[in-house]
């Protein structure tokens, strides 16, 4: 019995890490269950930060989630060494990137009240530098062999994201044209590009369960844009219409679109960054 766990264990969970292999259903139900665990437990370390949960705050988190996917970027260049290398890789990045953005967050904190300014804006700076010093290194080690990529992805989805906006605002709905609400649908055509742009046109291929086997049923990428807007506006409709208006349900639905950004943000960031580098 103890081998046959340890077997499953190596399979489903370990395999993956050291191999890079990507998901399977197993490790991809067990990480999705983590991050709902983990959701409740970030609310709570926020709040006894004195942190409140608001849209502020979730603009000042996305130079964090653009350093986090350049980080990753840095692993895919095969620079890093085992087992150095298997921090940077889902799931063990994502507890590394938090680990960091909350050291960032304090310093934040103290800097702010010292210089007497909001520390959302000096939280965003400092990813921001994160993020930068990260391309940087990036750009040391590799040459841009794909500038068009970065292009096609923000186009594409810009274009798609204006055509959905101009949709609904004809029909006079205003959680779908919501800023925060755009934003979600924004960075999930973002990834959907990223990979159309990779499957379709550069030879990768989708290391996410449902996707893979949905593009291996139709035989493009292109699936990706419908199968986004399938599970996102339900997601957000349901968001902002059955939600309590009390301030805990506020602060939890704020922080779930937050989650739902960086599970876009991120794979379309690192996708996007590696197509143009050629890694």
């Amino acid at each position: 019995m103890i081998d046959k766990i340890s077997q499953l264990i190596n399979e489903y969970y370990i395999d993956p890490i050291l191999h890079d292999s990507g998901y399977n259903i197993v490790n991809t139900v067990t990480w999705a269950i983590i991050l709902g665990i983990c959701i409740f437990g970030i609310v709570k370390l926020l709040r006894k930060m004195n942190v409140n949960i608001t849209d502020r705050l979730t603009a000042s988190v996305i130079p964090f989630i653009l350093a986090g996917s350049s980080l990753r970027v840095i692993e895919d260049t095969g620079v890093l060494e085992p087992p150095i290398s298997y921090l940077f890789i889902t799931p063990n990045i994502y507890f590394l990137v938090f680990l960091i953005t909350v050291i960032f967050l304090i310093i934040a904190k103290v800097v702010s009240k010292a210089a007497n300014k909001g520390f959302e804006t000096v939280f965003a700076l400092l990813g921001s530098a994160w993020f930068v010093v990260n391309i940087a290194y990036l750009l040391y080690l590799e040459d841009i062999v794909r500038p068009w990529v970065p292009i096609f992805v923000i186009a594409s989805a810009g274009v798609l994201l204006y055509l959905i906006y101009l949709i609904f605002r004809r029909s006079g709905s205003e959680i779908f044209t919501n800023r925060l609400n755009l934003s979600i649908l924004g960075v999930h055509l973002l990834d959907a590009s990223s990979t159309f742009a990779g499957v379709d046109f550069l030879g990768y291929y989708e290391k996410h369960v449902v996707p893979a086997l949905l593009i291996d049923l139709t035989g493009t990428a292109l699936v990706m844009y419908p199968l986004k807007l399938l599970i996102f506006l339900p997601v957000i409709y349901i968001l902002d219409t059955q939600f309590e208006e009390d301030e805990d349900s506020k602060t939890l639905k704020t922080f779930l679109k937050l989650v739902i950004i960086m599970l876009g943000l991120a794979p379309a960031c690192r996708n996007t960054i590696r197509m143009m580098l050629g890694v």
